[in-house]
């Protein structure tokens, strides 16, 4: 089994009701990478016998530290319309809740199609060195990355931008379980500008999903175009947006965060 797999591995333990485990390959420099915990919250709802459609957005509110080891996922559908479907989603460990998201997930049609955003004018993969993060940081070495832009190291930076190519390592078809945890692959956007490490964590996270299953069926294992930026900077604060895209050019997903930092 792929590593990402035994990650977001769930067991049916009751009515909308998964036990899953934290997995040592993909825990971040506190806790579990949370894009992990996303994409394991996408997984139960996947799970669940009354899923209806794909993601559509997903948004995740980390309440409070995930420790090593098992937490239970409860699941619910608080409302299903014709062609949408509203979820929440808790995860919990020894009695306490850790983390909570809401989801919809729903059914695509044949509409009026257009994309106003520009993917960036960047080299092929093939073009692109190869980087690395810090052993320290365990998530990271699961994914391949070759930065265009913004790579770490530890010199301060007028812009926040970052900018790489990404994929499983080893590669593993993209479905939405692991697109949702590409989406948040991006090492806080204060690192870059301070050219240090700095305390930080993501607070929420919300993801908005425009591929298809069709979609991810065709782009399979390719490399996936990342880029992220913040916008301010201010008071114990900031955001992160970021949008990842296929090599071809369509957009794929978006996601924001609100992130804390201490300086």
């Amino acid at each position: 089994m792929h590593p990402f797999d035994t990650a977001v591995a769930l067991e049916t333990v009751g009515d909308g009701t998964y036990r899953g485990r934290t997995s040592a390959p993909y825990n971040n420099m506190v806790g579990p990478f949370g894009g992990i915990t996303a994409a394991t919250f996408i997984r139960a709802i996947e799970r669940h016998p009354e899923c209806l459609g794909s993601p559509v957005s997903l948004t995740v509110n980390f309440a409070g530290p995930v420790a090593e080891g098992e937490f239970e996922i409860s699941a619910r559908a608080v409302r299903t319309n014709r062609s949408n479907q509203h979820w929440y989603l808790e995860l919990v460990q020894d009695g306490a809740v850790a983390t909570t998201a809401t989801a919809v997930f729903g059914t695509r049609r044949e509409t009026w199609d257009n994309t106003e955003a520009v993917a960036p004018a960047v080299p092929s993969p093939a073009e692109t060195p190869r980087g690395n993060f810090p052993d320290a940081i365990a998530w990271a070495q699961n994914y391949e990355m070759r930065f265009v832009a913004g790579a770490l190291n530890d010199q301060e930076s007028p812009d926040s931008t970052e900018t790489l190519w990404i994929r499983d390592t080893p590669p593993r078809p993209v479905d939405f379980a692991a697109l949702t945890s590409l989406s948040d692959v991006f090492y806080p956007r204060i690192f870059q500008r301070l050219g240090r490490y700095v305390p930080a964590g993501t607070i929420s996270l919300t993801i908005h999903y425009f591929s298809t299953p069709d979609d991810l069926e065709q782009h399979s294992d390719g490399y996936v175009l990342g880029t992220a930026r913040a916008r301010r900077f201010h008071q114990g604060y900031f955001d992160q947006t970021a949008e990842l895209w296929t090599e071809g050019g369509t957009l794929l997903a978006t996601s924001h965060q609100v992130v804390y930092y201490k300086v």
